[in-house]
């Protein structure tokens, strides 16, 4: 096999091709969790492994029998599933090339292989079955049976859940728990409209939209939070049929892609936006048509199996800058309408005459219509104006000039960049809630010695909380906040509005993982390294040391447990003065600057330590690298086209904060609140054993006073203690008297016993010994046996001895006679007779 590499000027993709004199056609491909690698299995048995980062393949296993599905997305990355011919799924290791092990238990061929996003379990499909694999074990753990006059089309897991999605031939689709396999919800099958019969299926990465297509130019949109269609998207009329369906993920769309690919009969892939239903570009055409394809799961590579049996790798960013936007702004006006509309309003033609694709080069330059703003006033002078009569355009040069602002108007000039509104009110509302829940044993966690600084801290986070839910489940809270707190001590107002403005422009997208780190905010800086500092990048690889541990802690602290307080004042300096991704550069500009220290470390430990300790760093230098980052950084890999532009908060009411999942904070909140309920009942009964304790001190005394006013009948009461010590005295020796009987019982008991067990021994021993005895007349009877054998044996062989000797005595007899027989006559003696031989001797 050979690989050939064809780079399109025009349509700047990577094409990726296997040639060989007889032409082998690839079935399946598949990628792994990094998006950089995909398996690829052809008809005659062969998987290969791809390295699009590297350009290089390799040949990983040969199977002998063609493929049917492939998943490389397991909890082993170097781990694989393919799915054969002969109806089998097999597990193999990509490096050692051995065979990890063998699943049998379909009828049919299998159609395809679902991961979940753990990688721990596995649903294969075929038409007649589906069964959920555990591929710790790999053993299978449930099985899914259906009549035979309905098929199954696919089942599948949910990302990010514990769901499996069911979908048959009746159009018909459940939701189960994994788990259980209990039955959650099915989404109802539309009554009226054209019957699709799904044959597609593709989710959103947060699992919220399910798109499904099937014989039809009809793609139905369902949103499984409310089980509704919501949406019925009519493709253009070349569209007969719908082969298959994929969502493209984006780094910053928080799960909820916005582009799908629609493979149609016509071997051309389709994607649109699924919001305004626009053709954004196509892939393939009628010459060179698409069979099947995988999208990434970053969404960078889309990696198609074509007609002719060949790969064609496509770079999805590299054919339109539509992905590239930054999401639109999330205000939406919610405008009436019938809740009981018919399928035919659901319905979105999609706008093919608007069709973006990166066009063919020609010597015509492309024409710009160039809007421009009034005279007198530019979009820059607007954007650079801040209250108080200060220019942000200003500012910036005089911080480069000299590094830092005054610290005398630092203050001043922070609440001019952030546009603070001030809103006594509304933070007056978000106070007079008093203290919540979640801060109220603040100081155990967070011990301050300052009570002071303790009641602001506690006073901003309970702010916090009330105006959003999450912040009062996120850990590290106290560590963004705290810096803030110290600064703005005196203004607690000031304070909670700054914190609340760098939640909301410097923490984009932070909560959409949560409780787990902001994995795509990590990847976007991990990426920048990768791109100014690959050697640093791949010793961090090499120790096994990932973003969460090099670029969290310092996110996470705002940098306040590295820095200095002067250090840090003069870091945020250029945070507030600049674009919101410029902290993500700050952070990789703090790991490129210690570079060498880092480069020495190779524990973990070593890590740990230096990311939470200050360390021996020039700031101005770590501040020049971020800027110089800034500029730098391709546009395809720069936060700043991910990260929406800064946003003040609002003046009439802060703004609305819900950039997190909300089951899993509401969740925890009830989990908190159930705890709480717990303590004040603990309480509760704390303070009744409390005046219990106090009710009986209270009659303790009152019992003193009577005894003293009993003195009387102190007498009469010896007497009869006496009495009662004589009875006790007679009932001590009766009871000694009955624990004497006891003892004697107990020793005959024991003797009793001993004596019986002492039978049950002599018997096992006689059993014992008339078994060994059995046992030794077996081998003198079996030796005796095997003696007469051997004497016979020898007979035997004496018998035959003499047999044989008495055999070679004839024939040296017959021997000799035909000897003399062919003497010639010369040779006979003269005075012998003549010698006759009858027949029998001849």
């Amino acid at each position: 096999y050979r690989l050939r590499l064809e780079s399109w000027s025009i349509l700047t993709k990577l094409k990726i091709k296997i040639e060989c004199i007889q032409t082998v056609r690839f079935l399946h491909v598949a990628f792994d969790t990094t998006g950089d690698t995909f398996l690829a299995g052809d008809h005659h048995g062969n998987i290969y492994v791809f390295d699009i980062s590297r350009n290089r393949f390799r040949l990983v296993q040969k199977t002998g029998q063609a493929c049917t599905a492939l998943a490389f997305s397991l909890r082993r990355t170097t781990e694989f599933l393919v799915a054969l011919a002969d109806n089998t799924i097999k597990c193999f290791d990509k490096d050692t090339k051995q065979l990890v092990s063998w699943m049998r238990g379909h009828e049919g061929a299998v159609s395809s292989i679902s991961v979940h996003s753990s990688g721990r379990y596995a649903i294969s499909t075929s038409l007649d079955t589906a069964q959920l694999w555990d591929l710790d074990t790999f053993q299978r753990k449930r099985k899914l049976n259906i009549k035979q006059s309905v098929g199954i089309q696919r089942v599948f897991f949910l990302p990010l859940s514990n769901t499996i999605l069911s979908c048959f031939s009746d159009d018909s689709i459940f939701a189960w728990e994994s788990d259980t396999l209990f039955c959650k919800y099915q989404l109802p099958v539309p009554d009226c409209g054209p019957k699709i019969s799904y044959k597609a299926f593709a989710v959103t990465r947060d699992g919220k939209s399910l798109a499904a297509g099937g014989r039809s130019n009809l793609l139905h949109l369902w949103c499984l939070d409310s089980r509704q269609l919501v949406r019925v998207i009519q493709m253009p009329t070349q569209v007969r049929t719908v082969r298959q369906l994929e969502f493209l993920p984006d780094s910053f769309d928080g799960g909820a892609s916005q582009t799908l690919g629609v493979l149609s009969q016509d071997g051309m892939m389709r994607f649109i936006n699924i919001h305004t239903c626009k053709l954004l570009f196509h892939m393939g055409s009628h010459d060179n048509a698409i069979t099947t394809v995988a999208v990434s799961p970053n969404g960078r590579h889309v990696a198609a199996i074509m007609d002719n049996g060949s790969i064609n790798v496509y770079s999805v960013q590299s054919l339109t800058q539509e992905l590239n936007k930054p999401p639109p702004s999330q205000v939406a006006v919610v405008s009436g309408g019938d809740a009981d509309q018919e399928l035919s309003n659901l319905k979105v033609k999609v706008r093919s005459e608007v069709v973006q694709r990166p066009a063919k080069s020609s010597g015509r330059r492309t024409q710009v219509k160039i809007l421009r703003p009034p005279a007198g006033s530019t979009a820059e002078d607007k954007e650079n104006e801040l209250p108080a009569g200060l220019n942000k355009k200003r500012l910036v040069a005089l911080l480069k000039a000299f590094g830092e602002y005054p610290a005398k108007y630092r203050m001043f000039v922070w609440r001019s960049l952030l546009c603070l509104p001030e809103n006594h009110a509304s933070y007056s509302s978000l106070t007079d809630k008093g203290l919540h829940s979640a801060y109220l044993t603040l100081h155990d966690k967070y011990p301050i010695k300052s009570h002071k600084l303790q009641r602001g801290l506690q006073r901003v986070l309970s702010a916090l909380a009330h105006w959003a839910a999450i912040f009062g489940e996120v850990e590290y809270l106290p560590l963004i906040a705290f810096p803030f707190v110290k600064l703005f001590q005196n203004n607690p107002m000031l304070c909670f509005e700054v914190v609340a403005t760098v939640i909301v422009n410097w923490c984009q997208h932070w909560f959409e993982y949560f409780p787990n780190p902001p994995l795509n905010i990590l990847s976007m800086a991990e990426n920048v390294l990768a791109h100014h500092d690959k050697e640093l990048l791949q010793h961090l690889v090499d120790c096994g040391i990932t973003s969460q541990l090099y670029v969290w802690p310092l996110l996470e602290t705002l940098f306040s447990e590295v820095l200095t307080r002067d250090e840090w004042l003069r870091v945020f300096d250029s945070i507030f003065s600049n674009h919101p991704s410029f902290l993500l550069m700050a952070c990789v500009a703090y790991i490129i600057c210690c570079r060498e220290p880092l480069l020495l470390c190779s524990q973990k430990q070593d890590f740990e330590y230096f990311f939470h300790h200050r360390n021996n760093l020039d700031v101005t230098a770590m501040i020049k690298e971020a800027y110089r980052l800034m500029g730098s950084t391709p546009a395809d890999i720069h936060p700043r086209t991910m990260l929406s532009d800064f946003t003040p908060l609002t003046k009439d009411q802060y703004p609305v904060f819900n950039q997190y999942p909300e089951f899993i904070v509401e969740y925890q909140s009830r989990e908190r609140e159930k705890i709480r309920l717990q303590e004040m009942e603990y309480l509760r009964e704390r303070q009744e054993v409390s005046a219990l304790r106090a009710d009986f001190v209270r009659r303790q005394a009152e019992e003193e006073a009577c005894y003293a006013q009993q003195e009387l009948l102190q007498k009469a009461e010896e007497q009869r203690r006496n009495i009662l010590a004589q009875e006790e005295e007679k009932l001590t020796q009766q009871r000694a008297k009955l624990a004497a009987m006891k003892r004697e019982l107990k020793v005959k008991e024991i003797q009793l016993l001993d004596a019986t067990r002492s039978r049950f021994f002599k018997n096992q021993q006689d059993l014992k010994a008339s078994q060994i005895q059995e046992l030794e007349q077996e081998i003198s009877r079996k030796m005796d046996l095997r003696e007469r054998e051997t004497a016979a044996a020898v007979q035997d062989l004496e018998v035959r001895q003499m047999e044989l000797e008495a055999q070679r005595k004839r024939l040296e007899q017959v021997r000799r006679m035909l000897h003399l027989t062919f003497l010639p006559l010369s040779q006979l003696p003269l005075l012998s007779p003549p010698v006759t031989c009858s027949p029998s001797q001849t």
